[in-house]
């Protein structure tokens, strides 16, 4: 990638939209876990489970994979089970630390619910930004663009100055649809999405210092 495109995407960045599981918070233990023994139930291979869970809402997955079940009760009971699991979630090496110290408007858009969502973040002791958009936020999830223009709009920052952050293919592919420039963290899940990334990254550890400046956050939404 040319440096100019590197200052537009990156150092250019007006506000940062983070993905949250496989960015900011390592929860793959507790995915792993749960869509197992989901998989099992229904008697369907793990092996056409696990690519198509990463970015998507579990309705959505359940609706891909098992058309004839009940997709809303289904993802809202995976939800549940996911929200009271805490056992081997952390923060991705670099998330806290980016967040504390990022002078930029910033905020999350999410395919788990909100009680997910804030259940890990108060686990791994990131903070909860004040613009957190999740799956019950959202008419349409990943890769539809809602999430990420929704986060936009609210942080009063247009898509195009906006610096995604995604590891999964359908978030690459919805923050694209938004006109964002995405930073794609490596690895199987961004599948084929990985040659359209503007910077391809480790973790959040790379970005520090890269973007924004060390100056407080947004406030958190306590509420939430």
């Amino acid at each position: 990638m040319s440096e100019d495109r590197l200052a537009d995407a990156v150092t250019g960045a007006r506000a940062v939209l983070f993905d949250l599981d496989g960015v900011l918070v390592d929860s793959s233990a507790v995915i792993d876990r749960v869509w197992r023994a989901w998989a099992a139930r229904h008697g369907l291979a793990w092996e056409t489970v696990e690519p198509l869970l990463p970015g998507r809402r579990a309705s959505e997955t359940v609706r891909l994979l098992a058309p004839w079940l009940d997709a809303a009760a289904e993802g809202a009971e995976l939800e549940r089970i996911q929200a009271a699991d805490e056992d081997g979630i952390r923060a991705c090496p670099g998330a806290v630390q980016l967040t504390e110290q990022l002078g930029l408007p910033w905020a999350i858009v999410t395919s788990g619910s909100r009680a997910t969502a804030t259940a890990r973040l108060r686990v791994t002791g990131l903070r909860i930004p004040a613009v957190l958009v999740t799956a019950d936020d959202v008419r349409h999830g990943k890769p539809d663009p809602e999430g990420y223009r929704q986060a936009a709009l609210r942080l009063g920052v247009e898509p195009r100055h906006c610096l995604v952050v995604e590891d999964a293919e359908v978030g690459v592919r919805a923050a694209l649809a938004a006109g964002a420039p995405v930073a794609g963290v490596a690895g199987s899940g961004l599948g084929s999405a990985a040659g359209l990334v503007d910077l391809l990254i480790a973790g959040p550890a790379d970005l520090i210092g890269l973007v924004g400046s060390a100056a407080p956050g947004p406030l958190v939404e306590e509420s939430a």
